[in-house]
């Protein structure tokens, strides 16, 4: 049966007791005409903006025993062949792929691993021009618990930058940012002595620890990540010293062992004041850290790799059900979207096609040991995640109750709308998502079960008329073909 996705006009309520609250506490500043003074970025400044703030990750490892090159950051086809089912049982092969490089030509010289960001821009006016930047760190591998590997693992860092003016670094501000910790989403807000940065000319990059990939109870583990305590002065410090390389991270005493930086590469200055270098085929042996996560090492023994900005609409397409979803996903647990538009490829071709579309989010594993979710059904695509302010080595948090009641729209925002009030689809309750459905958090956590202060995106936000733009269905980035990092 196909849905009714009548559209009826938005309609806009008085504030309650909630927008009262965020109104007085929150960054973000709410006037009565979302859309004033409406313009929109350049493709070229979405770019820019994404790269400026790209995230620095000191990461630990879990290399040794054999384990070497476990913990790298990579791309969803490091292996080149076109199947995401595998990628678990290729990435245990990862240590003979650096064996193998020692060599020379083998097997494995057609892989490229390229560690890559996933990322999305959403920009939309609400007095002003406010920015979400989303990055999604990929691991092919993960290490659960229990002691079981699982097949991909996704974190992500999310900043909402407010009053953008056109270049990034023109006066514009991070008003908050959140990572993924498990299922919890842990927020830090502007001035926090725990959100700290690496300012240089060519970018202004979020400092974030991350695990390596094993299991430790009761402790970080399986590649969570935390927001970074110490100032990057202390690190520059710690490098001109050859010092050791530790970092202080939220809600942990003392400070965790660092075994790689993962810089952006598109950041110059950056790149070299960790001496970071890109991983191919030809370096991997050179920058597989050997070490596990209980040792600690110095800085000359840190490996420093560059990684690469790629786009969340790159991956969307292999969950659709037209688009060959039966080799990356099951077909369990289907969602529906209304697409207004298509997602289009960075040539312009259709990749998803507008209209009602079914997308398919469980993993499917070759090893048959794993039915994860996929981009398409977390939470934080569409805003419904739960802020928190503490971690947790536990991983609780992870209530669904707000995304439940997001999906029914059953509780409304603190402007007092709900997400189908809001969008004018008022048949999507509990039936499907519409496209540029989008809830932004005020940053501030709130113990209400169900409710998060913030609003949702109200509806046409997205045109370019009203100085919107829903990066999340946008390949910013070419896929650059034929210009590989990982060619000799």
């Amino acid at each position: 049966m196909t849905p009714d996705i009548t559209r009826r006009a938005p309609r806009y309520s008085r504030l309650g007791l909630y927008g009262v609250l965020a109104l007085t506490f929150a960054a973000l500043s709410w006037p009565t005409s979302a859309y004033a003074q409406a313009w929109t970025l350049t493709t070229e400044q979405r770019q820019a903006f994404l790269q400026y703030y790209a995230p620095v990750l000191l990461k630990r490892g879990n290399g040794n025993d054999g384990r070497h090159g476990y913990d790298w950051v990579t791309s969803f086809d490091f292996d080149r062949d076109g199947n995401f089912s595998n990628n678990k049982l290729n990435w245990k092969r990862i240590p003979q792929y650096v064996d193998a490089s020692r060599a020379g030509p083998s097997a494995y010289d057609a892989w490229r691993i390229r560690p890559t960001l996933y990322t999305s821009l959403i920009e939309f006016m609400d007095g002003r021009k406010n920015l979400k930047l989303i990055y999604h760190v990929y691991h092919a591998l993960d290490k659960n618990a229990a002691g079981d590997y699982q097949l991909h693992d996704w974190e992500r860092v999310e900043m909402l930058v407010t009053n953008a003016v056109g270049a990034p670094g023109s006066g514009e501000s991070v008003a908050y940012a959140v990572v993924t910790q498990h299922k919890r989403n842990v927020v830090r807000r502007a001035g926090h002595v725990d959100l700290n940065f690496m300012q240089t000319a060519t970018g202004k990059h979020l400092l974030i620890w991350q695990a390596e990939w094993s299991d430790k109870l009761a402790a970080a583990h399986g590649q969570e990540l935390r927001f970074v305590t110490d100032p990057y002065a202390f690190f520059a410090g710690r490098m001109a010293s050859a010092g050791k390389a530790e970092a202080g991270v939220n809600n942990d005493g003392g400070r965790k062992n660092v075994h790689y930086a993962f810089v952006p590469e598109g950041s110059a200055d950056a790149v070299a004041a960790f001496g970071a270098r890109a991983l191919t085929y030809a370096t991997a042996d050179a920058l597989a850290s050997r070490y596990d996560n209980g040792k600690t090492i110095t800085w000359p023994n840190v490996k420093r790799v560059t990684y690469e900005l790629q786009d969340l609409a790159d991956i969307l397409p292999t969950h659709w059900q037209h688009g060959g979803y039966a080799t990356h996903w099951l077909d369990a647990g289907p969602i529906d979207f209304y697409l207004e538009s298509a997602l289009v490829n960075e040539g312009g071709a259709t990749e998803v096609s507008a209209g009602m579309q079914r997308f398919f989010p469980k993993t499917r594993d070759v090893e048959n040991d794993d039915d994860r979710e996929g981009y398409i059904a977390k939470k934080w695509f569409v805003g419904t995640y739960e802020m928190n302010d503490s971690a947790s080595d536990f991983g609780g948090g992870g209530s669904n109750a707000f995304h439940d009641n997001a999906y029914a729209s059953t509780a409304v925002d603190s402007r007092g709308q709900t997400r189908a009030s809001a969008s004018g689809y008022t048949t999507s309750p509990s039936s499907f998502w519409w496209q540029h459905d989008y809830f932004v958090h005020a940053g501030f956590t709130d113990s209400t079960d169900g409710v998060e202060q913030g609003f949702w995106l109200p509806g046409a936000w997205y045109l370019p008329a009203n100085g919107g733009f829903d990066g999340r269905w946008v390949q910013l980035f070419d896929d650059r073909p034929g210009l590989e990092s990982g060619q000799r």
